[in-house]
């Protein structure tokens, strides 16, 4: 049966070698799409799926590993290189720039099946990160400038009157303004809005050790 909620793009000027991994990840209910150069590949609007890039290492426009140095952090899928002509400082080299494996033609096909599966998972697990960072970004933005000021404050851990008195603002006043924060960011604990900061890189330049007052 294959599965709809995946693809698999596998770029390689050999129609064989696309054809066999095609056979393979179909008979192993996995959708694939075949290109023969870079270029085919770029152009294709890709579906919203997680997915990864099988490519080959020699390619008649640009190379695979020029490619992958080019595209360098952006948003792509994960990389399984396939080279007929393997060398240690190319792997290294592409495992460094977060290739998934490198695999070297005849590749048994448990060797490909493993690293497309461990490509996939990664990306499952990418675009769940960035999904949920996005959902926290539209949170804050929802934050008034005063609550933005309250956020770092609450959740360095101070209290609600060292809070306040950094502020300048009344301990009720904090409060009320605690309050919306929590709601408006869904932080169910404090626990939760220290790790809502972190996510979204929110300076912590207090705690409670060293606040403004003494409880």
């Amino acid at each position: 049966m294959i599965r709809d909620d995946c693809i698999v793009f596998i770029v390689d000027d050999d129609p064989r070698v696309c054809e066999a991994i095609g056979d393979l990840l179909e008979a192993n209910g996995m959708p694939s799409r075949a290109f023969h150069t870079i270029h085919d590949f770029v152009a294709f609007v890709r579906p919203d799926l997680p997915s990864c890039l099988i490519l080959d290492v020699e390619l008649p426009d640009i190379s695979g590993l020029e490619f992958q140095r080019q595209i360098g952090d952006e948003d792509h899928p994960p990389i399984v290189f396939v080279t007929g002509h393997g060398d240690v400082s190319s792997s290294v080299r592409a495992m460094k720039r977060g290739a998934v494996d490198f695999l070297t033609k005849p590749f048994l096909e448990d060797e490909m099946l493993d690293a497309v599966d461990a490509a996939i998972t990664r990306n499952r697990e990418s675009r769940l990160e960035l999904s949920e960072l996005s959902q926290l970004q539209k949170r804050f933005s929802l934050l008034t400038d005063r609550e933005r000021e309250v956020l770092p404050l609450v959740a360095s851990g101070l209290m609600n009157k060292q809070a306040a008195a950094e502020l300048g603002v009344s301990e009720i006043t904090l409060q009320i303004h605690r309050s919306k924060v929590m709601q408006k960011m869904e932080a169910a604990s404090l626990a939760d809005l220290v790790r809502f900061a972190e996510r979204l890189r929110i300076p912590i330049t207090h705690s409670r050790r060293t606040g403004v007052l003494k409880k």
